[in-house]
């Protein structure tokens, strides 16, 4: 009778200490910056991320390691930079069967370990990993896991997330862990008729032009986003509906900073800089935290969150112990399409450094996806051979580059004036020089060895013909003069609502 008693006892505690695990949602956002009205941006209106932000806690000092998906993508699933696991340079292991090394696991991996139902959500599924995807990853996804190159397009706001089949799958008692991705940052833009921005109360960053181009442009993306804030209330309102959020921790956040120029695929605060709020049970509410996170801190966080404890290897840690400060940040950008590059980033609380490897190239290389999607390249270039450009702005058109960058991003936030030879900030430049060469030795950084000609060879003639390819469908030559091509951005401007 007593081994009866001990097995419904034991069974009981199994079944018991499940339901006890919370459950955990990443709710990721795709190519944003930390620009809603909870972080201080009074021109937008985001009601339910101001709302999560005010029940949860906010932090204002969260990090991609990376400035592009894929990258990025790869370091905050397995906690680990990018440049250790091979899989700094954009896409390079599309189909070259790369694994990550072998003690290397997903955060998917340690959650269904410990009884996780781990799923894939939403009407875009997107991994992106930049290595070979081990099989079951998550036990079930809505739709085919994709990226896209290019334009997305974008589903509607009521869209039902819980009425897929990821969602169905959840059963009662077992906790789950699901990913949810939102692509509407992602151009191209979508203008919101209810609540549009006007170009004229735009705040223009100091590197772009005063023009009525950068502004309307500018437009789109805020009333974007507030797009994106009527899509998470949505999800929200279901998860309340599907009584999912009593025994659950969501974390929002941004896989990388925004697609402007001089953000996405760069190391400015623009292309990494991103927001996070972290809600649900045993978070702090209306919290404000400016310690310094990585997104690479998000597994072992999740980790704890399950109850098993991180492992020594992940250069992540748990940042949601109050008690781990992070000195630095650090941050990555090798090969981003067809466009070859090398640059390191450190960043504290109030400096960054940046180090150019190649500073005989400009900074704006040709990059197909950057023409094809952003109008203030065009625009800056036009300006620039008319000699209209102020030398703030001039000095992102030029040939060359410095070797090293600094900025004081707490009164220069635009990350405009170059303190690398300003003598009263030499100690300053010295410490972060010194702390990004022991980051590259610690974390063994790939970017030190030579990526395959074969894989760049394949994407320089996939984005040449992809760019003639998109240009011939506009209707427009691929040679087309700047003057020509701004004229068909007006258009476009005027056909998206601006």
């Amino acid at each position: 009778m007593k081994i009866f008693t001990y097995l419904f006892l034991f069974f009981s505690y199994v079944s018991f200490a499940d339901t006890a695990k919370p459950n955990i949602i990443w709710v990721v956002m795709e190519d944003l910056c930390p620009d809603f009205g909870c972080y201080g941006n009074d021109l937008i209106k985001t009601p339910n991320l101001d709302q999560l932000a005010s029940e949860g806690t906010l932090y204002t000092n969260a990090f991609a390691s990376a400035p592009v998906c894929s990258t990025a993508r790869s370091a905050f699933f397995t906690g680990m930079y990018q440049s250790s696991i091979n899989a700094h340079h954009h896409r390079s292991h599309l189909n070259d069967g790369h694994e990550l090394p072998s003690e290397v696991k997903l955060l998917s991996d340690y959650l269904q370990d410990v009884g996780y139902h781990c799923i894939l959500m939403g009407p875009k599924q997107k991994t992106d990993f930049n290595f070979k995807e081990p099989e079951g990853v998550f036990d079930k996804t809505d739709s085919e896991r994709s990226s896209s190159m290019g334009a997305y397009v974008h589903c509607p706001s009521d869209l039902k997330i819980l009425d897929g089949p990821a969602w169905k799958s959840v059963r009662k008692g077992k906790p789950f862990f699901a990913q949810i991705n939102y692509t509407e940052a992602h151009r191209t833009f979508i203008a919101d008729k209810l609540n549009p921005i006007s170009p004229n109360d735009v705040k223009v960053p100091l590197c772009y032009p005063d023009h009525e181009i950068t502004r309307r442009d500018w437009a789109l993306y805020l009333e974007t986003l507030q797009f994106l804030d009527m899509k998470i209330g949505n999800l929200i309102e279901e998860l309340k509906e599907a009584q999912a959020l009593e025994n659950t921790v969501i974390f929002f956040f941004g896989d990388h900073g925004r697609p402007m120029l001089r953000g996405k695929q760069w190391l400015y605060d623009a292309g990494i800089k991103v927001p996070l709020i972290v809600w649900g049970k045993g978070m702090s509410k209306g919290k404000i935290e400016s310690r310094l996170v990585s997104l690479i801190d998000l597994m072992p966080a999740t980790l704890s969150l399950a109850g098993v404890e991180p492992p020594n290897y992940l250069e992540g840690q748990n940042f949601l112990q109050e008690n781990l400060q992070r000195e630095y940040v650090y941050a990555q950008r090798d090969r981003c399409d067809e466009t070859d590059d090398k640059i390191r980033a450190v960043r504290d609380k109030r400096f960054k450094y940046i180090r150019n490897y190649y500073p005989e190239r400009p900074y704006t290389q040709f990059n197909a996806y950057k023409k094809l999607e952003y109008p203030v390249l065009t625009l800056m270039e036009l300006l620039h051979s008319k000699g209209e450009l102020n030398e703030i702005q001039a000095q992102f058109m030029a040939e060359t580059r410095p070797v090293e960058e600094l900025y004081d991003t707490l009164n220069d936030p635009d990350e405009v004036y170059n303190l690398a030879d300003n003598k009263k900030y030499s100690q300053t430049l010295l410490r972060l020089r010194k702390a990004l060469d022991q980051w590259e030795v610690d974390t063994n950084d790939g970017g030190r060895l030579i990526e395959s000609p074969l894989i760049k060879d394949y994407w320089d003639k996939f984005f040449k013909d992809f760019y003639i390819k998109v240009m011939k469908s506009r209707g427009l030559s691929p040679q087309i003069s700047n003057e020509d091509y701004l004229k068909w951005w007006d258009e476009q401007l005027k056909r998206q609502g601006k």
